[in-house]
């Protein structure tokens, strides 16, 4: 993305979420854009306090429950999206601009692995359509063991020996 795409984008997402900041009746605070902006500057998936380190790191004086209010409101606006984690924690993931994907979340090692597949995709629009159902979004998550977790947890053939 260059730099014109880039800014045209931040644009964008500011509007969008003044838009419903104003819709709700809620006020646009220099802090709420601190914490859009921090929101959308990380690379990935995070928790709360992986944006509050971040924040504290540029130099930002946000308070935890500053970041506590703003993000279900991110979420509300349909900037950000939440989801459990395979240890029960509540991440975030921006989803302005971004293809529909799913995540492969490893039990042992917390790791996310997005991936796009096309037949899923296709599944969930025909489901949709034989139910009648218009999705606004869809979530997909497969939970299990990433291979190097895999290697780790499976006996060696010297252990099975014994």
């Amino acid at each position: 993305m260059n730099h014109t795409e880039e800014n045209s984008n931040v644009e964008e997402v500011s509007a969008q979420f003044e838009d419903f900041l104003r819709s709700s009746g809620l006020r646009l605070t220099q802090s709420r854009m601190d914490v859009l902006n921090q929101v959308f500057a990380y690379p990935g998936h995070f928790q709360i306090e992986d944006l509050l380190v971040q924040m504290r790191q540029n130099g930002y004086k946000v308070s935890r429950p500053t970041i506590y209010r703003t993000l279900p409101l991110l979420v509300k606006s349909g900037l950000l999206t939440e989801f459990i984690d395979a240890h029960k924690n509540t991440r975030y993931e921006r989803i302005h601009s971004l293809q529909e994907h799913a995540h492969l979340i490893c039990l042992r090692c917390g790791q996310i692995v997005e991936f796009i597949e096309p037949e899923i995709e296709s599944l969930q629009k025909a489901v949709c359509e034989a139910h009648r159902f218009k999705p606004v979004r869809y979530r997909n998550e497969i939970i299990g063991y990433c291979s190097e977790c895999q290697a780790e947890l499976e006996p060696t053939s010297d252990t099975e020996k014994q």
